[in-house]
């Protein structure tokens, strides 16, 4: 039976290529505000985090109403880093709407998402977003967006299909750019002709598989899914079954069936075959579960999400200044916490380190792990991590890393600056466009990225754009230097002074002012040679009966304090240094404190 009153779709982009200001134009028009009220821009981007950063981090579910036909819409990440959102929401969806920025055009993350539709064979619709553009380029983008299709094996009917042209932040959108549009009627239409209706067996037995999770505080978790074959109904006996094992749970009740419409879920009876339905009942419900009935146990089979390719080191505060700010802070709840992020990030790998106060995290990049980390510590936890490493697979008996395509959009001035940088890291040049800016395309290692993103926008004058996305594993490229210059070391616990910053800030550049509590082996700044320096920011101005000009005080200005942000922190911190993370603050440190064992550690050739 098919369902044409329905049509699921998910909107894949690169980040920043305007998903979820079309959601938002889609909801509005699509009658789920009121005429008058008021509403937020990127309404879906609910999470605080999502609105600071201005990313889609989580993949949301809404639905709007088009005549008689129940759009049901998955807004996912666009950021490379979370791919495996991406991923797992494809099982839930008939096809998806391929959003191209009309400036930048394919970037690696576009080239990812899309392959992935393709090789789940759904259909996919084109989209040349934000027109309006004073720079767009839509016929060069076209002519892209139509290699990269050739270039992934597109079949016949995916180049065939008409290419819309929108404005996600008029909300408007066409099919002729000679003819501008006034709303997005022209989508809503695309989607109900070119997005096949779920098709499957209505009366069957009932199959869904869960591809997302959610949390209340009331019922606990929410598995949620499409229904596959069959129809459910509130209060009906159900197993929970995988395709990976044998293991089949007993019958538990279905509390309560909800559905999407705008950003409310409304609790429904029932619901049939190619709706999104959201299950509460079963506490231990997990991303790739198939529910179905006790007399027709068959698990459906989940995508395979890529490997991570990142990993760090979680370990417990063990710092002077520990358990001072963090509601959280011992290795029970530190793993605990680690552990319940695996129920709802499948892109995750969690280990217990050598030690039982240390763990192994393994994440899609550098942002992924930020992300936990900053979640983490808003939500009480105080802990450390290690520098970011690169995770290396033995392939035929070589050792291969893993290996990204980077894009940079440059204005032309400063491509060779780049081109060289990258060369130092070990990167390889595979393209060159454009002329007043130009688009450089380079195989990098991922180790070669760490750090390089302040490099990049310092030598393109703030103008430069650059994002990644992992491409292979090639055999090891040799060693790249990760810093060029030594830190400046705290010498003795107290608390910094202007006096002591002033002449430590001769040595290089500061992290942290005047009255901030420090400890010895606590980082305060940047050397401006290599090597690390011992310096003392605690120490006071000798106190005599000779009283000071006004003239010689005020010259005691700090003129180079950077405080640096979370990325900013695991860019800089070396191998024998951690980042303490409490709720509060971020302190660097030397995994040795003592200046004394330091130096009889580098006397003995040893780096820890």
């Amino acid at each position: 039976m098919i369902r044409s009153d329905i049509r699921n779709i998910a909107i894949i982009a690169h980040v920043d290529h305007g998903k979820t200001s079309l959601v938002n134009e889609m909801l509005k028009q699509g009658g789920v505000f009121r005429a008058n009220q008021e509403v937020a821009d990127r309404v879906m981007d609910s999470n605080d985090l999502e609105r600071e950063r201005g990313i889609t981090i989580l993949s949301k579910n809404t639905a709007v109403h088009y005549g008689d036909v129940k759009i049901n819409i998955v807004d996912t990440p666009g950021h490379a880093d979370f791919g495996g959102e991406v991923e797992r929401v494809l099982k839930m969806v008939d096809g998806v709407l391929l959003l191209v920025d009309s400036f930048e055009g394919p970037m690696p993350q576009t080239r990812f998402v899309l392959s992935k539709a393709l090789a789940l064979n759904l259909p996919v619709l084109i989209c040349i977003n934000k027109i309006d553009r004073p720079d767009a380029r839509c016929g060069e983008v076209v002519d892209e967006i139509l290699d990269l299709l050739i270039d992934l094996n597109a079949d016949p009917e995916t180049l065939e299909r008409p290419i819309l042209y929108a404005s996600a932040r008029k909300g408007t959108c066409t099919l002729d750019l000679e003819q501008p549009g006034t709303d997005l009627r022209p989508l809503f239409e695309a989607i109900l002709k070119y997005i096949p209706a779920p098709e499957g067996e209505i009366d069957g037995p009932a199959q869904v598989l869960i591809s997302t999770i959610d949390y209340s505080e009331y019922v606990g978790r929410i598995g949620i899914g499409r229904i596959s074959r069959g129809s459910l109904k509130a209060g009906q006996m159900v197993v929970r079954c995988n395709y990976l094992d044998d293991k089949v749970t007993p019958p538990w009740r279905l509390t309560e069936l909800s559905s999407f419409d705008g950003l409310k879920r409304i609790a429904t009876e029932q619901m049939s075959m190619g709706d999104i339905v959201a299950l509460t009942g079963l506490q231990d419900i997990s991303i790739g579960d198939t529910v179905c009935q006790p007399d027709a146990v068959e698990p459906l089979p989940f995508v395979t999400i890529s490997e991570p390719t990142v990993t760090m080191t979680f370990s417990v505060n063990d710092s002077p200044f520990a358990g001072r700010e963090g509601q959280f802070v011992t290795s029970r709840h530190l793993r605990a916490r680690l552990y319940r992020e695996l129920q709802t990030d499948m892109s995750l790998r969690v280990k217990d380190g050598e030690t039982p106060d240390c763990f192994e995290v393994c994440g899609r990049g550098e942002l992924h792990l930020s992300i936990l980390i900053e979640t983490m510590r808003r939500q009480g936890y105080e802990f450390q991590v290690s520098k970011p490493e690169v995770i290396y697979k033995e392939i035929d008996g070589v050792s291969c890393e893993p290996i990204e395509r980077m894009v940079a959009d440059v204005p032309s001035a400063y491509a060779g600056a780049v081109i060289e940088k990258i060369g130092r890291r070990r990167g390889t040049l595979e393209s060159m466009e454009g002329t007043d800016r130009v688009r450089l395309e380079f195989l990098v290692p991922s180790r070669g990225l760490f750090g390089y993103r302040s490099e990049f926008l310092t030598d393109t004058r703030g103008e430069g754009v650059m994002s990644s996305v992992f491409e292979k594993y090639e055999p090891f490229r040799g060693d790249i230097p990760h810093r060029a210059v030594g830190a400046l070391i705290v010498h003795e616990t107290g608390e910094t002074t202007t006096y002591g910053l002033f002449y430590a800030q001769e040595r290089g550049t500061l992290f942290m002012g005047n009255q901030v509590p420090v400890y010895a082996g606590q980082i305060c700044g940047a050397s401006s040679r290599p090597g690390d320096i011992p310096v003392n920011v605690c120490r006071k101005k000798h106190v005599n009966n000779i009283r000071n000009s006004s003239a010689a005080e005020d010259s005691m200005r700090l003129v180079s304090v950077h405080p640096l942000t979370l990325e900013e922190c695991l860019e800089f911190i070396d191998s024998d240094e951690l980042l303490e993370i409490t709720p509060k603050t971020l302190r660097m440190r030397k995994r040795v404190l003592s200046h004394e064992q330091r130096m009889k550690n580098a006397a003995r050739g040893i780096k820890c």
